[in-house]
């Protein structure tokens, strides 16, 4: 999963992107410590772009895939990376798309190889890689948990056949079940991925499918609410969707079924049993490190007086020329002090359990001051709650999650 991130302004004219000396600098930022550090890796590639996708994900325009050099431009981008993260221990890996289950075994086991050699992970590493039952195939996921795989999220959406088809899936009902059964027996944690708010939908036709996805025992799900994004066939041909009411039910029903199987709501969009919870999105709600390797792929990377953004080149074809040559990052960037406090809160509100106050300084290096106006007048509206040392959302601030980030907006003049 690529976590929500600001747009980026083109790097600093005659910043060289990987020149670690020139982010080791003095700056107006003192962190005591670096965060945890994970590894994000995008492989774009599907068999069907569907009309509501707005990832970086381009649809396969010969049958063959250009495994190998891709695979060599990941690691050629790796290479030229490591001066900025030199020494420190990679806590979870992430593979997503696109569709990553169409690289084969063999190329995942290689990706993970090439990772292991050049990166300290951490002895219980998390590793994730994201699967749709379009690309399933018996022992296929088996083979992914032999090359080092050790969690599976699957790209279900819908086990309905009829909203299948208006979500542009190229998997049915029946693949989807075989797909998510495989999993349960392949993997000790895996996640399904769920949409709500289809062009349609009933409350009766939602609890439907969560009653099947539930049957499955998922330690883990991802529910997303159907919005129609820019730049998508969905937004040129607009579906009728269920009204923002039919919707609130919707994630209630969600909610409190999950509930009722085990599943607590820990993240906006995340479900868990005990133990479960995805370690790699929680360091990005945590406002923790992470590098982006891939087409299109985003890194956030601290040092001791500053945190820094980039963005890989993001047309697959581009990205492999430029990464070979040891030239992937497109945009590198460094977080104004004045945005840090919005940056951290997108974050760390998502987390229905919220955040230490201690962290907040940990993670921006700013201190408490730099929020409390914010804090006092959410508090005050109802958004948040608080004690000496803890911040969380309210009920209502989860409802009006947007309201309450929006809070910490810099103003103008900053």
């Amino acid at each position: 999963m690529i976590p929500i991130l600001p747009t980026l302004p083109q790097s600093e004219a005659g910043a060289p992107v990987h020149d670690v000396l020139h982010y080791m600098r003095p700056g107006t930022l003192q962190l005591a410590a670096l965060p945890p550090l994970s590894l994000y890796v995008h492989l774009p590639w599907c068999i069907h772009k569907c009309p509501y996708c707005d990832f970086n994900s381009h649809e396969m325009r010969t049958a063959d895939l250009p495994e190998q050099r891709y695979l060599d431009a990941l690691m050629a981008d790796l290479e030229a990376a490591l001066p900025l993260v030199w020494g420190r221990t990679v806590h979870s890996v992430f593979i997503g798309g696109g569709t990553p289950s169409l690289f084969s075994p063999a190329a995942i086991d290689q990706l993970l190889g090439g990772i292991r050699a050049r990166l300290r992970l951490e002895a219980d590493c998390e590793i994730t890689l994201e699967a749709n039952p379009g690309s399933f195939e018996t022992d296929r996921f088996r083979a992914f948990r032999a090359a080092g795989v050790t969690r599976l999220s699957l790209g279900v959406q819908s086990f309905h056949d009829g909203f299948l088809t208006a979500l542009g899936r190229v998997h049915n009902r029946a693949q989807a079940l075989a797909a998510a059964q495989e999993a349960a027996q392949t993997f000790d944690t895996f996640n399904l991925d769920i949409m709500y708010g289809l062009p349609g939908q009933t409350l009766a036709d939602l609890s439907a499918d969560l009653s099947t996805a539930l049957s499955l025992s998922p330690p883990h799900i991802s529910v997303y609410h159907l919005t129609v994004e820019p730049n998508t066939r969905f937004a040129k041909y607009p579906p009728v969707l269920p009204d923002e009411d039919s919707a609130s039910d919707m994630l209630d029903l969600i909610t409190d079924t999950a509930g009722a199987a085990g599943l607590q709501r820990y993240e906006v969009s995340a479900y868990a049993r005990d133990g479960h919870r995805c370690w790699h999105n929680l360091n990005y709600w945590q406002f923790g490190d992470y590098l982006g390797l891939g087409a299109g792929a985003h890194s956030k990377l601290s040092f001791a007086h500053r945190v820094v953004r980039q963005v890989r080149f993001r047309e697959p074809q581009l990205f492999m020329q430029r990464a070979l040559a040891g030239q992937g990052v497109a945009q590198s960037q460094e977080v104004s002090r004045a945005d840090l406090a919005f940056e951290f809160m997108l974050n760390a509100l998502r987390l229905k359990d919220g955040f230490d106050l201690q962290l907040f300084a940990e993670r921006t290096g700013l201190a408490l001051s730099a929020v409390s106006p914010a804090l006092e007048q959410a508090e005050k509206r109802g958004l948040l709650e608080r004690d000496l040392s803890r911040v969380r959302p309210s009920l209502r601030g989860y409802d009006f999650l947007n309201d309450l980030q929006a809070l910490f907006l810099p103003p103008p003049s900053a």
